[in-house]
């Protein structure tokens, strides 16, 4: 598949969009510095930003998010400041700094081609807009884009914000903990949605983040758009058969997705990573017993994932009504990991903060005296202000029914609240009392 060919498909598509006037242009949020995150100042009650640029959302349940954000040229969609506010805090809780798409790497298993998404390909100049319809119950705001392709500016209504169901919240017997007139409680979940679209070539990626109202943060990248017909010829042999009589056959690949994380937790970017390991402690009677440990990460690592593994960042000096540290626990999903790359090669890459290392691979493009990928930053340093670099990987062998247009395949992982909070944010009022705090 040559990609070249696409984008100038893609250059000349968005070449009807044409220069819109300065006037409009600065009024809408704009990319920022390509080679660095915006430097961001200390914690505040609401994100430094206004306007369109900022979003707030309380949902159903009374937890409030906000954040701002912006559209980067190479990234596509950032966030910064985002700040988490159960119904029982009189403030907002700081969770992230920023985080953004560090790198879609994308080898073919031919050996033919090989990109990088975000940083080669420039992701975020290929922004498309979003129709209401995509939007259901939303709203789709403006940001500018510059193309490198055409030299012009545009301005693309691409960005959704809006809140969809997620299911059961919790389901329960207050009998069960003491109440003395016993209740079932039920309640049904929320999250606020964030997402844009981006072109890269006939693919369409969704760049998705739902924040929950139980404080849950759900990193999503969808791919969608259409298979190239000039890659059925499959040169490596191997190639899933497409089409009538599979005379075609579709060259499969690989989508690396790596996420950058600059956790703020509490207000303070200064914090520690631990890892919890679970393993066979022996038996009593018969019955197996498990011990989980823990490690505090001084320095910084790769890590993989295994059963009954899992990290969590800590506050260093932010704590919950019961005294305990606030942190955020990292949860996988499933991974295809391509690990002819060290960078692509590990699910979890944590470095010590270095404004120039931004991006996953390919970081020497935009900043020429950096590293060159997420595993040459890690060379033994103290994590006092940890960076998380979160890789899930997807092998896309295609098939019949990704024609046309393809179905989504998403990848991406969690951030769940571990201690945030004293008790559930969707604790029913009559239950958020002491004597059902720690109930035995």
């Amino acid at each position: 598949m040559n990609r070249f060919r696409r984008f100038a498909h893609r250059s000349t598509r968005f070449g009807v969009w044409g220069v819109v006037s300065a006037a409009v242009l600065f009024s809408l949020p704009t990319g920022g510095a390509e080679g660095a995150d915006t430097a961001l100042p200390a914690a505040a009650a609401t994100p430094p930003c206004t306007g369109d640029s900022a979003i707030t959302k309380k949902l159903p349940g009374g937890t409030t998010w906000r954040m701002c954000w912006r559209n980067s040229p190479t990234a596509g969609l950032v966030l910064t400041h985002v700040t988490y506010q159960p119904r029982h805090e009189s403030k907002p809780i700081e969770v992230l700094g920023s985080a953004r798409l560090g790198q879609i790497n994308v080898p073919y298993d031919d050996g033919s081609y090989e990109y990088n998404d975000v940083t080669d390909v420039r992701l975020g100049e290929g922004a498309l807009p979003i129709r209401a319809a995509d939007c259901p119950g939303g709203t789709v705001r403006s940001f500018r884009v510059t193309d490198s392709n055409g030299g012009g500016t545009r301005t693309v209504k691409g960005l959704c914000v809006t809140t969809q169901p997620r299911g059961f919240a919790y389901h329960g017997d207050s009998g069960d903990v003491g109440e003395d007139e016993a209740r079932t409680d039920s309640a049904q979940g929320q999250d606020l949605v964030v997402y844009t679209l981006h072109a890269v070539g006939w693919y369409h990626y969704v760049t998705q983040w739902n924040f929950s109202d139980d404080g849950t943060i759900t990193a999503k990248e969808g791919a969608t758009g259409n298979l190239f017909s000039g890659a059925f010829n499959a040169s490596d042999g191997t190639g899933w058969p497409v089409g009538k009589n599979g005379a075609a056959k579709a060259l499969s690949h690989q989508h690396s997705v790596l996420w950058r994380l600059d956790f703020k937790p509490g207000g303070s970017w200064k914090s520690k990573v631990e890892q919890y390991d679970t393993k066979a402690n022996g038996a009593v009677d018969g019955i197996g017993r498990l011990k989980t440990s823990r490690k505090r990460m001084t320095k910084e690592f790769a890590g993989d994932n295994a059963n009954d593994r899992w990290w969590r960042v800590v506050a260093s000096a932010s704590r919950n009504a019961d005294g305990h540290a606030r942190s955020w626990e990292i949860v996988h999903n499933r991974s295809d990991k391509y690990t002819r790359h060290a960078y692509t090669r590990h699910d979890v890459y944590v470095s010590q903060y270095k404004a120039c290392e931004q991006y996953a691979s390919d970081n020497r493009r935009l900043n020429p005296g950096c590293r060159p990928s997420v595993d040459k930053y890690l060379n033994g340093e103290n994590l006092t202000r940890p960076v998380v670099w979160v890789n899930v990987g997807f092998h896309h062998i295609a098939r019949d029914e990704d024609q046309t247009p393809m179905p989504v395949h998403w990848q991406g992982f969690q951030i769940v609240p571990r201690d945030v909070t004293d008790m559930s944010p969707l604790t029913p009022d009559r239950l958020h009392r002491p004597e059902f705090n720690g109930h035995n």
